[in-house]
């Protein structure tokens, strides 16, 4: 981060907030390697917040001179600078009033957030195709949302008509967060399972409730003590053929630069070959990347 990349970042955030997007929107995301200087570096606008992730120390006058600039051309929104870097992903407040909780908006849906407190708010604004896609797929259908964390797709997939859908995640606070969320959008619980196991531990569960009609996938790419991507993910592939109906569909997520989508092809042409390859989904235009292999991957493959 250097003078230069900071005017590129100043005129970046200016055009962006010139008419502030209606619903959360990422407005700058360097990790996408586009802008020299700024790789470690994103902001999101969450509805007149403005959060700011530095994933590597800067230099400490670049730190200083970014601090600065935020304060002094944005300091009428509410501005948090989160040290990602740090083990506690610690968050500054710049300007306005510390928030913990927020109510933000996506596609007319409603998520509770939370704001400095964890190393991430609650609802990952990359996969917001995704769960576009799950709410246009989901009329009359059985959904596993495996790794569910907040439950953004079951979200998505209760909105759009699915029949019942089943949460995992052995983070049981992520999945009261998903409770919440549903509510926030006047949801039928009755119509959500939340299981807040481990879910190696846990397929006689997660089988008892199928088949389904739609699995999604979308592990960590590193979890310590529950999920390697390079030997886990192989593992929840090939019990797909156990947890489908005939004609289920798969959304299978992956979002670690250092692999392709054709990690996640051969994966299931080795552990399920029952399954083909349908389309890769595109990524949302705010998340540019100079290479599309290095972004967020999420693969359709359907049976038969």
């Amino acid at each position: 981060m250097n003078p230069d990349a900071l005017t590129t970042l100043h005129t970046h955030l200016l055009t962006a907030l010139a008419s502030p997007p209606a619903e959360t929107r990422r407005l700058f995301h360097g990790r996408g390697r586009c802008w020299p200087g700024l790789e470690q570096l994103t902001v999101d606008w969450l509805e007149g917040v403005l959060l700011v992730s530095l994933f590597k120390e800067p230099e400490a006058e670049h730190l200083h001179a970014l601090k600065q600039l935020l304060q002094t051309q944005f300091g009428a929104y509410t501005v948090a600078l989160q040290h990602r870097y740090l083990p506690q992903s610690t968050t500054e407040w710049l300007a306005g009033n510390p928030v913990d909780e927020l109510t933000i908006t996506e596609g007319g849906l409603r998520y509770l957030i939370d704001l400095g407190k964890k190393q991430n708010s609650g609802l990952f604004l990359d996969m917001r195709y995704g769960r576009n896609w799950v709410r246009e797929q989901a009329k009359g259908q059985r959904v596993l949302n495996l790794f569910a964390y907040t439950c953004g797709f079951s979200v998505a997939a209760i909105e759009g008509g699915a029949e019942h859908v089943v949460n995992l995640d052995m983070a049981r606070g992520a999945l009261s967060r998903g409770r919440d969320n549903h509510r926030l959008n006047g949801h039928e619980l009755s119509k959500v399972s939340f299981l807040g196991h481990d879910l190696f531990k846990s397929w006689a569960k997660v089988t008892n409730s199928g088949p389904y009609d739609l699995v999604i996938i979308d592990p960590p790419s590193f979890q310590k003590g529950s999920f390697l991507l390079t030997k886990d993910y192989q593992r929840v592939l090939r019990r797909l053929p156990d947890l489908l109906t005939p004609q289920g569909t798969v959304l299978a997520c992956m979002n670690d630069p250092a692999f392709g989508e054709d990690f996640l092809i051969d994966g299931v042409t080795q552990e399920a070959p029952g399954l083909r390859f349908v389309e890769r989904l595109q990524n949302p235009p705010e998340f540019p990347d100079i290479d599309a292999q290095s972004g967020l991957k999420a693969l359709v493959f359907r049976q038969g």
